[in-house]
């Protein structure tokens, strides 16, 4: 029934935005419209960019993150702070190894190192 599914993320600058996806995160740009809209392929999932308004959009209720999960979470800190990235400390957990993050308009992310099973 469904073709895809993506998360649409509006962003107050869009060259800034896919710079970041591309450069910063590694990720594919899919596609790009005009300006009114681009297509960046994370592992499994698709996030749309959109334009939002002037920065800094209105502050985020964090209902919503964005969880990228990797294998060990020292190496792709490193690789990311190394490009710019800022990431948080390390948020205690017995299962889990997890370092917050966000875009260039306040989305939250995070890198988690699931640690159990």
């Amino acid at each position: 029934m469904f073709k895809q599914a993506n998360v649409t993320l509006l962003v107050s600058d869009m060259k800034r935005s896919i710079a970041f996806y591309r450069d910063v995160l590694g990720f594919q740009v899919a596609g790009e419209y005009g300006g009114e809209f681009a297509e960046i392929d994370a592992p499994g999932v698709r996030i749309g960019l959109h334009p939002g308004g002037k920065a800094p959009l209105t502050p985020h209720a964090r209902h919503m993150s964005i969880g990228l999960q990797v294998g060990d979470l020292d190496a792709p800190s490193a690789e990311l702070e190394k490009r710019g990235l800022k990431l948080g400390d390390r948020v205690p957990d017995p299962g889990l190894a997890i370092r917050n993050f966000t875009d260039p308009d306040g989305h939250p992310f995070y890198l988690v190192e699931v640690k159990w099973g």
